[in-house]
């Protein structure tokens, strides 16, 4: 089940990236919308992200991203609907499969009333509803790197806080940049901005120049993982 924890863990981080509605800086003007970002896993395994663009999600515009993951026999495929200009989460929807177990998982966000009501499935039948309520809007960490990616005038020491949700508790998480590193990854050599969080939960490294790439991301728990990025694409038709 170590397999399992980390692509859970994977899916919470993997598309952290967004422009966090309630935090006012001044943002670099990227659309990702037509993105794919492809990454190995370390020790085994890889993940996919992608960027679809708007959807229509029941009564509202919501902007869809995706994320497919396999580390060993265990896969992740993860649809994440928000808000496209606050980009706070609408839903999430998360189907966790391995030979052994598979999970069907639901978050709903109502970000007016700072509640989210998580649900479980398997074997298409409800096991558990919970409702978790915070004092501020709640956003999920697979968003959180387009805030990183959007800032303009990063500088060693620049930090921010959000309340995520971490399974089935609110976390306040802070992020902060520590240093500017030269790093390598399979796709190449980059100069990268590198962040680490309060809980230390992860680090990432995103890179420099043009839409701010996430190279490198260390995810932090029982099982450690590293995931590295292989390749980029953009298919932009707007």
């Amino acid at each position: 089940m170590k397999a399992n924890k980390i692509l859970i863990v994977l899916a919470i981080v993997l598309t952290i990236f967004v422009n966090y509605g309630l935090l006012k800086a001044e943002t670099v003007n990227y659309d990702f919308t037509g993105e794919s970002i492809q990454y190995g896993v370390q020790p085994v395994g890889k993940s996919e992200y992608n960027n679809l663009g708007t959807f229509d999600l029941k009564v509202v515009k919501a902007n869809l991203i995706t994320l497919k993951s396999k580390i060993l026999f265990v896969e992740v495929a993860e649809k994440i609907y928000s808000d496209p200009v606050s980009l706070l989460p609408y839903k999430t929807e998360r189907t966790t499969s391995a030979p052994w177990f598979k999970e069907y998982r639901t978050e709903e966000y109502d970000q007016k009333n700072f509640t989210v009501v998580v649900k479980k499935f398997k074997n298409k039948k409800l096991v558990k509803s919970q409702m978790i309520k915070s004092g501020v809007p709640i956003q999920n960490m697979n968003l959180l790197l387009f805030y990183l990616r959007k800032q303009h005038d990063l500088k060693i020491g620049w930090h921010f806080t959000a309340n995520i949700l971490d399974e089935l508790r609110i976390l306040e998480l802070e992020l902060k940049l520590i240093s500017i590193d030269e790093i390598t990854v399979p796709a190449g050599k980059f100069q990268a901005y590198h962040f680490k969080s309060t809980p230390d939960k992860f680090e990432v490294w995103i890179c420099k120049d043009g839409p701010r790439i996430p190279l490198k991301i260390i995810v932090k728990g029982i099982v450690n993982c590293t995931i590295l990025m292989k390749g980029y694409s953009l298919h932009n038709n707007r």
